[in-house]
């Protein structure tokens, strides 16, 4: 890291290389008429059935608009895959016929087994004009069977495929351990060995008899948890490990006032939703709780108080060799080699923190300075203190918040604008997807996720004007405050700021306010100089008092926690995280990594509840032999 302080940034771009999608081109304006959506959508699957079956299924791509979109997850390839125009669709299902794994779209069938999956009419333009009709649709390949979801637009008077989202759920003869096939449970302490339920649990989660899990999973937050449930509902044996004490730690221990600024309907976990008496915005400790419990409801696999001794690819036998050291509740230790075929990092979506080195810190005399993720909130009242906060996004928000309220004079450092959306801004603009009385989370994922990332971010083009609009107030008295503003990637919001550099935004919970109101002072100097004795030097030469300094300044790739586990060798093979490809399909997380076995996985709640049975059904794919080759 570079020592000199004009050159070390405020707000640390974590995600070089990620690519600003382009906005989607939308189809012509819908000629005015009676529109029968069931009908149209019959005939367009129809048809597509017919070419898809046909000696020439690449001709599919002739039922397109010629600006149509192909998303893929797992149906057709081995990727995430986002293509588009007739051209590049008809060259991707060459490709996919061509592979060694033969994979082949059969069928689609409309899916119209509830009220919000019937093929309906609705807008995509701000002005009304241009009508697609959508569908939701199962899926059927010779690798297995699916869902997906089509959005047809007019072009030159026919309905032409404008969007289709094809997704893999289930892998031909390997369904879910649920529902009609949940374990019959007689099984108690009068079977042959006298072990009940709980003996055998405590048997499987220490592995007792020498057996190794299959799949290794490093970090117990949502991220792991995610990860072990879909692998278990695949029959694939999960050990997750993590240094912390308890299941929930990553979240237990961060700031005091910590509360999650996404709603509850959109942050459900696979197979449970949240309780409906759940707050809309869960507090960290609340949050810590349920992911306690959650791994214990599911029989998840989970060694807590375990460090990760030393790792090595077996390139011979392809597995790993991995040592790990648990440390019992009656404080012995246990050294384990484990040799998992699969090891999933799940350390979190980001990596080691990252704090500017600035000259004089080594100096500085007050109470406190230290990087956010060791801030851990107040406990006593500091009237005729005073705080820097450097940073301008959610964490720098969260704790700036926590020294105004124990009586402190607070000052916010900003270098770089950052994207404001209230949470009441939010939740009307999710009105109707992820919302109270809004459809099955399966299905709002559905709608979500089949999307084009282009299509996604057009869409949010029209909803952040819409947030804006109504935070109109807000905004100006930010402004006036001389706090930066942008409305994220091509006027995208809160969202793309999120997906394409992983910060850089804050949803407001109340802060805002305060820094309108004068409560928190905003540095007009854009850049920090020097850490003094007793306060912060900017390079205009004005300076601010200081008994603490925190640095909310962000996160460095997940990589580097690859390179402190696993090596630099292994994390020079594998590639960067979060951020979109080419494609608009985000980058190394849930996907093949460039290293045999080894896996990222992380990201929201929301992301991991969705992402996560596309990676275990990756993995169980490789497991029985489904896929021609060992590195997918």
């Amino acid at each position: 890291m570079a020592a000199a302080h004009n050159e070390v940034p405020i707000t640390h771009m974590a995600l070089p290389g990620s690519v600003d999608v382009e906005l989607a081109e939308l189809p012509e304006p819908s000629q005015v008429g009676d529109i029968d959506p069931t009908n149209e959508a019959e005939k367009v699957v129809k048809a597509f059935n017919e070419a898809i079956g046909g000696p020439s299924p690449d001709t599919v791509a002739d039922l397109f608009c010629k600006n149509g979109y192909w998303r893929d997850h797992l149906m057709l390839s081995w990727a995430f895959r986002t293509v588009q125009t007739p051209a590049k669709i008809r060259g991707f299902l060459r490709e996919c016929a061509e592979s060694k794994d033969g994979f082949r779209l059969v069928k689609l069938t409309l899916d119209n087994s509830r009220s919000f999956r019937q093929p309906a009419t609705s807008p995509i333009d701000e002005e009304g004009e241009v009508l697609v009709i959508t569908a939701v649709l199962t899926t059927e390949s010779k690798l297995g069977t699916g869902v997906g979801y089509i959005r047809l637009a007019q072009e030159s008077g026919q309905w032409r495929i404008y969007t289709i989202y094809t997704s893999l759920r289930n892998l031909n003869g390997f369904p879910e351990d649920n529902f009609e096939r949940r374990p019959d449970g007689r099984v108690n302490g009068r079977a042959r060995d006298g072990k009940n339920w709980s003996d055998r649990r405590v048997a499987a989660t220490n592995y007792t008899d020498g057996s190794d899990p299959r799949v290794l999973i490093i970090g117990a937050g949502q991220a792991g948890l995610t990860a072990a449930a879909r692998l278990k509902m695949q029959k694939i044996n999960a050990l997750i490990i993590d240094k912390n004490e308890r299941v929930g730690d990553n979240w237990r221990k961060r700031y005091h006032n910590l509360v999650l600024h996404d709603p509850v309907w959109y942050d459900h976990l696979p197979y449970l939703n949240f309780p409906p008496q759940w707050p809309i915005f869960t507090p960290k400790d609340k949050l810590a709780g349920w992911l306690e419990s959650y791994a214990t409801t599911m029989e998840l696999n989970v060694w807590m108080n375990t460090r990760i001794l030393s790792t090595s690819w077996d390139k011979a036998n392809k597995r790993w060799d991995i040592s790990v050291s648990r440390t019992r509740d009656d404080g012995s230790e246990e050294v384990r080699v484990f040799h998992p075929n699969h090891v999933i990092q799940a350390t979190g979506q980001s990596g080691e923190k990252y704090q500017p080195c600035i000259p004089g810190a080594e100096s500085f005399e007050g109470q406190r300075i230290c990087h956010s993720s060791e801030f851990p909130g107040l406990s006593e009242e500091g009237h005729g203190k005073s705080a820097v906060v450097i940073g301008s996004c959610t964490s720098a928000h969260d704790i700036a918040h926590d020294f105004v309220e124990k009586g402190y004079e607070v000052t916010m450092v900003q270098k770089s604008s950052t994207t404001v959306v209230s949470t009441d801004a939010l939740l009307d603009s999710m009105q109707g997807l992820f919302a109270e009385g809004g459809p099955p989370t399966e299905d709002a994922d559905l709608v979500m996720n089949g999307m084009p990332t282009s299509l996604l971010k057009t869409m949010q083009v029209q909803a952040s004007k819409k947030t804006r609009s109504y935070d109109k107030n807000l905004l100006e008295g930010l402004t006036r405050a001389g706090y930066k503003l942008d409305d994220g990637p091509r006027e995208s919001g809160m969202m793309f700021k999120y997906f394409q550099r992983a910060g850089g935004y804050y949803i407001d919970s109340g802060t805002s306010q305060l820094i309108v109101d004068g409560k928190i002072k905003m540095a007009q100097s854009h850049q920090v100089a020097e850490i003094l004795p007793h306060g912060v030097k900017f390079v205009d030469g004005s300076e601010v008092k200081a008994d603490e300094i925190v640095f909310a300044t962000g996160y460095q790739s997940m990589r580097t926690q690859t390179s402190q586990i696993f090596g630099d060798e292994i994390a020079d093979q594998v590639p960067d995280v979060f951020g979109f490809n080419e494609e608009g399909e985000f980058r190394g997380l849930w996907q093949k990594t460039g290293h045999p076995g080894f896996w990222f996985h992380g990201g929201s709640l929301a992301l991991c509840r969705y992402y996560s049975l596309l990676l275990a059904l990756q993995i169980k794919g490789l497991e029985e032999n489904l896929s021609s080759y060992n590195e997918i």
